[in-house]
């Protein structure tokens, strides 16, 4: 499943702090990334597709993709804050 899979790959990418030491704070992401398609009868279809984290002087993100949309990209990309359950293991 792709939440498993890119979950894994954000619990990896660990920064290390001033005194060398890992915090988890600094790995979480800023943003999850969707791919939204608009379906019938008002209805959405939302898919995981990344996430995202700020540059450090804060000019930007960097956007890391586990998966790409395919057949035509008839959608959008959305990026939404993480809820609490996407950063604390779950």
């Amino acid at each position: 499943m792709a939440f498993e899979t890119t979950y894994e790959k954000e619990k990896i990418m660990v920064r290390k702090n001033e005194k060398g030491q890992k915090n988890e704070a600094d790995n979480a992401p800023g943003f999850i990334v969707y791919h939204v398609r608009d379906g019938e009868k008002g209805k959405s279809y939302w898919m995981r597709l990344g996430a995202a984290w700020a540059h450090r002087d804060g000019e930007g993100y960097n956007v890391q993709l586990e998966v790409l949309p395919v057949g035509g990209f008839d959608g959008r990309l959305v990026l939404r804050a993480p809820k609490p359950e996407e950063t604390n293991g779950k």
